[in-house]
């Protein structure tokens, strides 16, 4: 039985790490739709049916949970995915409500894309939970298109990265939420720049506890503790690049869907 899970691209890579730490037993299986990354700037429609065609492609791979590693695919599909997917189907959100318990200024930012930032799920969020603390949302497209590289530490990084957390001291924000699942790869350089007076929350552990617990309640067995990766992109790309981010070296297939 295989936890399946998907993303625009490599980011997602950082949510099965947190998975492959709390169940290492279970047999995964990743798509990296990278054909379509990034989806940040692309109609909800379209990134819609991408999220349809990944998780179609994964349980027809044998995947008995579905986990949407990307907060963009969330926001635009995941009520789609879970009327029509006869399995559990785990989503993204960026972390506010830890963020909100953490911060001491009342002031935190939410680093993201703008399919994230401007979409419903979000919105609903930052009303849900965000009484008498100020959000501050900062879109980083570029971002993802650097650790898609696996250029997390160049210059050219850290000149965009930089650029991105300016307004953040002055504005007096101790918590920074990571609402893309490509920058928790850029954790050691946000925090080097941010200094260790601000909070970094990522969601990914948070999202790993509950595929373990569907796992459980779905009776999702562990396996051999096998990985397959695939790619809608170029798998020979893909197979450059995950050492560099999850320090795994595998094959990686190519998916048509």
């Amino acid at each position: 039985m295989t936890i399946g899970l998907y993303d625009s691209g490599l980011g997602g890579l950082s949510v099965l790490q947190a998975v492959r730490a709390l169940l290492p037993d279970h047999d995964l299986l990743y798509l990296a739709d990278t054909a379509y990354c990034p989806y940040g700037p692309r109609p909800i429609e379209q990134v819609r049916e991408r999220a349809r065609a990944c998780a179609g492609w994964l349980v027809n791979q044998g995947a008995s949970l579905v986990v949407v590693a990307c907060n963009t695919a969330t926001s635009a599909a995941i009520e789609t995915l879970r009327a029509e997917l006869p399995l559990p189907v785990v989503g993204m959100e960026p972390g506010l409500k830890p963020a909100i318990t953490a911060t001491r200024t009342r002031r935190i930012a939410v680093l993201a894309t703008g399919g994230t930032l401007t979409g419903n799920r979000f919105h609903h969020l930052v009303e849900r939970f965000a009484d008498g603390v100020e959000v501050q949302t900062v879109a980083c497209p570029a971002l993802v298109e650097q650790v898609e590289a696996g250029d997390l530490d160049s210059p050219r990084t850290r000149a965009i990265l930089a650029d991105y957390l300016a307004p953040l001291p002055a504005a007096q924000v101790d918590v920074v939420v990571l609402g893309c699942t490509h920058f928790p790869f850029l954790t050691p350089l946000i925090a080097e720049m941010l200094g260790p007076g601000v909070t970094i929350v990522d969601t990914g552990p948070a999202v790993a506890r509950q595929v373990a617990r569907l796992a459980a309640t779905h009776c999702v067995q562990p396996g051999v503790g096998g990985l397959r990766l695939a790619t809608t992109g170029d798998p020979n790309h893909m197979a450059r690049i995950v050492p560099q981010l999850v320090g795994v070296k595998a094959g990686v297939e190519q998916a048509v869907c």
